[in-house]
């Protein structure tokens, strides 16, 4: 989600058509979130796709509510496609705009996420940096849900962190 939205934003400021955009008698925030429907959308395609892979071919169960997987994974993406708009806004090539989200960004949330490596078992100073990775409550989160069976309010903490880092995102990238 993060590269397709930053690459796409940042093509349009290559091509010297965003200031088209811009100039039109849309607002800037109409036209960068326009932007990103795609990418939602197409994001909600891959995450079924992953699901009915992980069900049906990998035989993982989910124990928890389909719904609130659903509901958590979609502020994840919402948080992803935030990201990218960020991203975006910030760099002017698109290869600067592949490298940080795609290399800058991949290796923190692999090895600080709690996806490979346990985060209790990391020193401190790394625990405490997770806590800025996204993807660390994300995970949290579905290991709640499709493992545990836990609903709602087992993680409800994971779904506020996960909602205040979009909105910080969006308002940034949007200003």
């Amino acid at each position: 989600c993060t590269i397709m939205t930053s690459i796409s934003i940042v093509r349009e400021k290559e091509r010297g058509t965003m200031e088209l955009l811009l100039a039109s008698p849309l607002k800037p925030t109409t036209v960068l979130l326009s932007k990103t429907v795609p990418y939602l959308a197409l994001s909600f395609v891959n995450l079924v796709s992953i699901l009915i892979l992980a069900v049906f071919v990998l035989q993982v169960p989910i124990s928890g509510s389909l719904w609130l997987l659903l509901f958590v994974s979609t502020i994840f993406i919402f948080l992803s496609l935030s990201l990218g708009l960020l991203i975006s806004t910030l760099v002017n090539t698109q290869v600067t705009a592949i490298l940080i989200s795609g290399i800058g960004m991949l290796m923190p949330v692999l090895i600080l996420s709690g996806m490979i490596f346990p985060i209790g078992n990391m020193p401190n100073i790394l625990q405490w940096i997770s806590t800025l990775v996204p993807a660390r409550w994300f995970i949290a989160a579905v290991k709640k849900i499709m493992i545990e069976g836990l609903g709602f309010m087992s993680v409800v903490k994971e779904i506020l962190i996960l909602i205040a880092m979009s909105i910080g995102l969006m308002t940034i990238s949007l200003l």
